[in-house]
């Protein structure tokens, strides 16, 4: 059984946390990993940078930018990530765009993710069938699952589509907006997430987009298997006492 499904197995309100590759200093990558385990995070989605992020919010957009211009890429982030399992335990998921992941060369983007012990991918702009007519075979060689997102508008018959291809967890877009809005639990809002509810998939759900607090953590973990901070995390992170800003953060949420 591979560490995400063992940790949807064994734990509610699951806690994920985003942060981008390279930020707030080129080297913390690893670091701050370490640290968001130690304080009590259950999944991590490390970003890797891209120029034109699109689905992103300014923040993470210049979590983004700053980690480019300090010479982060593929190849260094996976140099980075070579000590991973001595330290991190807990799945950890690398999210991007597909321009970078083609430009590298999918199967090597497979492998390498392999190779330093990533358990799976986030790739929003990666269209399903493309993926399941070109990748996925790439994707189950190397044991890599990949995450699909889901937003308010997917169809019933897409959202079971996605749970059939699904071998980890669905991830649930509060709203189609970018990242970093707040998580506004609406009439519609819970009438989308009741809707995913009553479907009964298969497949464990995260809710992600606009998570800032314990508060609105909480709220998600009503509606799905647990919540994905991002935004919220990459601006608390403080590059003069970087441990301490982790731990904080993690602490307000967790309470």
């Amino acid at each position: 059984m591979n560490r995400i499904n063992k940790l949807f197995q064994e734990k509610k309100n699951i806690l994920s946390i985003y942060y981008t590759a390279g930020y707030p200093g080129l080297n913390d990558t690893l670091k701050i990993a370490e640290e968001l385990e130690l304080a009590g995070a259950d999944l991590l989605e490390i970003g890797f940078p891209y120029s034109d992020p699109v689905a992103d919010g300014p923040v993470i957009q210049a979590s983004s930018k700053e980690a480019l211009d300090a010479g982060m890429t593929l190849q260094l982030l996976f140099g980075q990530l070579k000590e991973l399992r001595k330290t991190v335990n807990i799945p950890v998921l690398l999210m991007g765009y597909v321009n970078p992941m083609l430009q590298y060369g999918v199967d090597n983007f497979c492998k390498s993710c392999a190779e330093v012990g990533v358990d799976g991918c986030i790739v929003p702009d990666l269209p399903m069938v493309e993926y399941e007519e070109l990748y996925m075979d790439v994707f189950k060689k190397h044991g890599l699952t990949n995450i699909f997102l889901v937003t308010p508008q997917t169809s019933d018959e897409r959202i079971r589509k996605i749970d059939g291809l699904t071998t980890g967890f669905i991830y649930l877009l509060s709203s189609s907006a970018t990242t970093g809005q707040n998580l506004q639990v609406s009439d519609q809002t819970e009438a989308y997430f009741s809707r995913i509810a009553a479907m009964k998939l298969d497949h464990p759900t995260m809710i992600g987009f606009g998570i800032s607090s314990g508060e609105t953590f909480d709220k998600a973990c009503k509606f799905a298997n647990g919540g994905i901070i991002g935004s919220a995390f990459v601006k608390s992170l403080d590059p003069q006492d970087l441990k301490g800003s982790v731990h904080r953060f993690v602490e307000k949420i967790r309470g």
